[in-house]
């Protein structure tokens, strides 16, 4: 069997690490069908969780298409090597070794829309580790915005491999990391479907989708992508929601929501949120009347 190997960099979650993912899915794209796929991690000394569910889905993508896919571990630093085994990835790429809490937010591939597995494993590894503190309350609007997230990607995303999560908590960055990725049609496809099958701009379908109210569904309860919430947690915890689907950008931080149309990283959509781990107890508003919000 022949053999494709592809290089991957150190990939943190600037806009130029963004393009490296780009090149890499374009590199495992344009590999012939009949060769192995190899991923060597010499040049790289660190992963950032949206690089992780990325090569996860293009892992999964590549095999169902009954491709042969692995990831050189003697290539690995010990410090990626040691994150991906601890979050599980390794494991779930057919390592033996079993992961460990440590301060991964686990690896996980959802093939069905289960809310209970899903929202329960939110609350237990992000949300409820001490590493942010919120309310009872808060925890559960925010679960049940981020599972209106995963519900729609199963519901309109045509992802073949599901949805895959997972995170990290970063003590001396004091930053709390979550990526969502699936691998399907995109939102610009289903905002542009929705609006009468006309092509839709990235940036213009990125603001349908974050609008209130607004939903490509047939029911009669309008979902958008049911982030309003979430959007405000992020800003109000110096925090920043982060998404690319296909042409389209999002970015949501303190400074303001920004859209954009650029070049498709890859084939789906990708959802991160960061939150800053400070010493702030965040609730609703109605659940102290002193405070305004949070």
């Amino acid at each position: 069997m022949s053999i494709t190997t592809i290089s991957i960099p150190r990939l943190n979650d600037d806009l130029w690490d963004y393009w490296q993912l780009r090149s890499i899915w374009q590199a495992v794209a344009n590999a012939p069908r009949d060769h192995e796929i190899h991923f060597d991690f010499l040049k790289c000394d660190f992963l950032r969780p949206n690089a992780v569910v990325i090569l996860g889905g293009m892992a999964r993508i590549l095999q169902s298409g009954g491709r042969r896919v692995c990831f050189l571990s003697n290539t690995m630093r010990a410090g990626v090597q040691a994150n991906l085994v601890q979050n599980g990835f390794a494991h779930a790429m057919g390592a033996s070794i079993a992961p460990w809490r440590g301060n991964a937010i686990p690896y996980q591939e959802f093939a069905a829309p289960d809310k209970e597995r899903i929202v329960s494993s939110l609350r237990e590894h992000w949300l409820g580790r001490g590493w942010i503190s919120v309310s009872e309350l808060l925890a559960d609007a925010i679960l049940g915005q981020i599972w209106e997230l995963f519900s729609n990607a199963f519901e309109h995303s045509r992802s073949t491999v599901g949805v895959i999560c997972c995170g990290q908590h970063f003590p001396n960055r004091r930053e709390l990391l979550l990526s969502i990725a699936d691998f399907g049609v995109g939102i610009p496809a289903n905002v542009g479907a929705y609006l009468g099958g006309q092509p839709c701009a990235g940036d213009v379908a990125m603001r349908h989708a974050f609008s209130r109210g607004f939903t490509t569904t047939n029911g009669s309860v309008p979902r958008g992508m049911g982030l309003d919430l979430v959007k405000e947690f992020v800003q109000k915890a110096n925090g920043c929601l982060e998404i690319f689907s296909h042409q389209g950008h999002a970015r949501i931080d303190v400074r303001g929501e920004k859209y954009d149309n650029i070049a498709p990283i890859f084939h789906g959509t990708l959802v991160q949120i960061r939150l800053c781990c400070d010493d702030k107890f965040y609730l609703l508003s109605n659940e102290l009347n002193e405070q305004p919000f949070f």
